[in-house]
Order: structure tokens, then sequence, then C-alpha cells
């Protein structure tokens, strides 16, 4: 999802779909009224502020074993779980991947091209595992949550499945 973001920030290609066009003469191309290419998006602008804010926070924060033996005893955690840093990855990334959605969806309507709109809904069983992951870890990989495990791998799935109909769908609506 970093790859969304940045894309947003610096261009490094030109899509190779076709799209209604404006020509603003500044070099930039104008996808649609909001969209453009080459100038850098408030919604991306503010994930770059967000995630680089996070890891500066994760990288003054000192692990629990720093910390004083009354307070390592009254924070004990099992042996599996994750770390603040895993967590914060597990969450942006699902945060990222709502964002792309939403862009996605966004692209779709204010293009005309209603096949874009497919691929957001093409992502949802995607977000459903990650959900369903996130939730595992929350307990602490419960062995009575083990369904969790098999969920997010039928969502997987079935979410790679419905992405790749969703690009055949976007193929064949740009031809």
């Amino acid at each position: 999802m970093a790859v969304v973001t940045s894309y947003l920030a610096k261009p490094w290609c030109t899509p190779k779909i076709p799209f209604p066009s404006n020509s603003s003469g500044n070099g930039k191309i104008v996808i649609c009224d909001d969209i453009v290419i080459g100038k850098p998006q408030t919604k991306a602008k503010a994930c770059c502020v967000v995630g680089a804010s996070l890891f500066q926070f994760l990288s003054i924060v000192e692990p629990a074993s720093s910390l004083p033996l009354h307070l390592q005893q009254q924070l004990h955690e099992p042996a599996n779980a994750l770390s603040l840093p895993t967590w914060a990855v597990h969450v942006s990334s699902v945060l990222e991947w709502v964002l792309a959605m939403s862009l996605v969806w966004q692209y779709g309507e204010k293009s005309g091209y209603q096949a874009w709109k497919g691929l957001s809904w093409g992502m949802v069983p995607l977000l459903g595992g990650a959900l369903c992951a996130c939730t595992w870890h929350f307990f602490y990989n419960s062995e009575s949550l083990e369904v969790l495990v098999a969920l997010q791998a039928a969502l997987t799935v079935i979410g790679n499945a419905t992405m790749c109909i969703a690009a055949y769908r976007i193929y064949k609506s740009s031809r």
C-alpha cells in the first residue's frame, strides 16, 4: 500500500489505460477534476504525515524489557504477543487497504469507468481476511479462535479470485 501513497506523491509512471483527460497546459495530466498526476494529494499527504509520525513515535518507544522488574511483572503478556511495531504494521496496512479501496472507488466514479468500482468491491474479501488476522492476533492467537485462520485463508483465495475477475473486467472495458 505504500506504493499507492508514494505514487500519488511522486508519479513514477503514467497510466496505460485510456481515460478522459484535460490538458492543464503545465505538463501535468489531469485525470478528473480532483485527481491530478504530478500534484500531491491531500489524503496522500495526510497518510505520509501519519506514517512518519507513527514511525517517529515507535523509534523513541523503549521495549518493555527496559522497564524496572516490578513494572515488567505488571505488564506481562504471553510470549506470542505482537510487539508495538508489529501492531503498527498490521493496523497501518489495514488502513492503507481501506484508503486504496476508497481511491479506486473515487477513480471509478470520476472517470466514468464503472469497472473500477468492481475492483473496489473485489478488494472487500481481502479486507475481511486482514481483519480476521488482526482479531486472531488481538486475542494472542488463541486456539479457540483457530477458525479465524481458516477463514482468513478462504477470504484470501476468494479475494484473489474477485480481484482477478475485476482486473479482467477493467481490461475488457478499456478495449
